[in-house]
């Protein structure tokens, strides 16, 4: 069977050069070539290069493919039809643009070889790619293009874990970001809680404390040179000194124990009335005569002081029209103990009601405030009548030259700010009709160790002791 390029009267080694078909050829290399190469099983086709230069494709089994580049001519060349200045390729190589040759210098002129049938064949390398692109695939090059597909399923099987792993962390994220703004919301509560809860459980702790706590106001007794190698140890002079002091309260005044007293400003007025209590002593002679109970409405009434309502009860200030209530209460309440205590004979019964007494905080101030007025009363009635002893050395002084003077720059301080001062301390045993004895250990080995508040004590005045290491704070001895 003859060859399909020579019907057109061109041999195989002419089809293979590109030889230029002639005008019968062209003609029919259109619709009737193409019906006839598709009889005998070729494929046809035309093709249109960037040069603009058109090309024609035929494939037929057993042929090798080979292509054909026309020759480049350095000037525009005219268009003409597709089939006239088409080249027959044997075979289906796609077009690619070939580098631009400079002038004069013709293509394919390397490599060339003279062909079968004597010519010189030209481009014969790109004969023999096209031969081996046209010859059928062996199975196993076939199988070589199978890896494409499946690196396209490897690809997606690598995708949708990407995209998967996306998602969750967008999710993760939100998740985190709402986690973080919703502790922040609950730190600011239970800071905001935990602080009203505090602020509630101080007030309350505080409150139930006092309602409940015993007052160490007064302490149990411990014995005497204990309490002095407890609390005066080193080799300094004022410990030696002290240390002496307390040896000599216990070997020449046979003092055995002592009762510490709280270091506060009530200290002197709670140490004195405490010894008045514990003792059973009974009440002074110018308070059985009087109703102590009326003594704040007849300062205001009968002796027009006018000026009691400055009275202030320690911390608490000015009261106003309220002090003469505050003041009849505590009075009456003074005088209702004083009795009660004064009347039990057992000392031991009388010293565990005095403690049990003391222990309440606001009893016993009641107890020492109404203490506090009867000194200002017997102070107002001392400078009425202008009387002397110690009332003198009082008004001698020019901050208390007057009971009014004297309540507003020293009574009103007392547990507020400071405590009694030894002149004071001449009044409150004048007041009370005691003589109170204090041991000043810090005068040790001088003239002033021992001494008595007032001085001109009577003899009928019953006799408290009492003994202090700087006359600011005292304790209680046990003798």
């Amino acid at each position: 069977m003859a060859h399909p390029a020579q019907r057109w009267g061109l041999s195989q080694t002419e089809a293979v050069r590109g030889h230029e078909p002639s005008e019968d050829m062209s003609r029919h290399l259109r619709r009737p070539a193409a019906r006839v190469l598709a009889s005998q099983g070729m494929h046809f086709s035309t093709r249109s290069t960037r040069a603009g230069v058109g090309s024609v494709h035929v494939k037929a089994p057993g042929l090798a493919r080979v292509q054909r580049a026309d020759h480049h001519h350095p000037g525009p060349r005219p268009a003409e039809p597709l089939a006239s200045e088409g080249t027959l390729l044997i075979g289906r190589q796609r077009a690619r643009p070939r580098p631009a040759r400079a002038p004069g210098k013709r293509a394919g002129a390397r490599g060339r070889r003279p062909t079968s049938d004597g010519a010189t064949g030209r481009g014969c390398g790109c004969g023999r790619r096209a031969a081996r692109m046209a010859a059928p695939r062996s199975p196993g090059r076939a199988r070589a293009r199978v890896p494409a597909a499946g690196s396209d399923q490897a690809h997606s099987w690598t995708l949708v874990p990407s995209q998967a792993m996306d998602t969750v962390w967008r999710v993760a994220q939100g998740a985190v970001v709402l986690l973080v703004s919703f502790l922040k919301v609950a730190l600011c509560f239970f800071r905001r809680l935990h602080s009203y809860v505090r602020h509630w459980l101080k007030r309350w702790s505080g409150y139930l404390q006092g309602k409940f706590k015993k007052n160490l106001s007064v302490e149990a007794e411990v014995d005497l040179l204990s309490y002095c190698a407890r609390e005066w140890k080193g080799g300094t002079p004022r410990a030696k000194m002290m240390r002496k002091a307390y040896e000599e309260l216990f070997w020449r005044h046979h003092v055995k124990c002592i009762r510490q007293v709280k270091r506060d400003n009530y200290n002197a007025l709670r140490s004195v009335l405490f010894q008045v209590f514990s003792q059973g002593l009974a009440f002074p002679s110018w308070m059985k005569e009087k109703d102590i109970v009326k003594l704040p409405e007849k300062l205001l009434f009968s002796q027009g002081c006018n000026w009691i309502q400055q009275y202030s009860f320690g911390p608490e200030k000015y009261t106003g029209p309220n002090v003469f209530g505050k003041l009849r209460k505590c009075v009456e309440f003074l005088k209702m103990q004083w009795a009660e205590l004064s009347a039990i004979r057992d000392p031991r019964r009388r010293g565990g009601a005095c403690g049990a007494l003391f222990a309440d905080a606001a009893l016993e101030r009641r107890l020492l405030e109404a203490v506090k007025f009867l000194v200002l009363y017997r102070v107002t009635e001392a400078h009425e009548r202008a009387s002397g002893g110690p009332f003198r050395r009082l008004f001698a002084r020019e901050s208390s030259a007057d009971p009014l003077s004297f309540m507003i720059n020293h009574l009103n301080a007392i547990g507020d700010t400071c405590g009694l001062e030894q002149i004071d301390m001449l009044i409150l045993g004048s007041s009370l009709e005691l003589k109170i004895k204090v041991f000043r250990l810090f005068r040790f080995n001088s003239s002033d160790f021992s001494v008595c508040y007032p001085e001109e004590a009577l003899r009928e005045w019953p006799e408290i002791s009492l003994l202090t290491e700087d006359d600011r704070h005292y304790h209680i001895p046990v003798f």
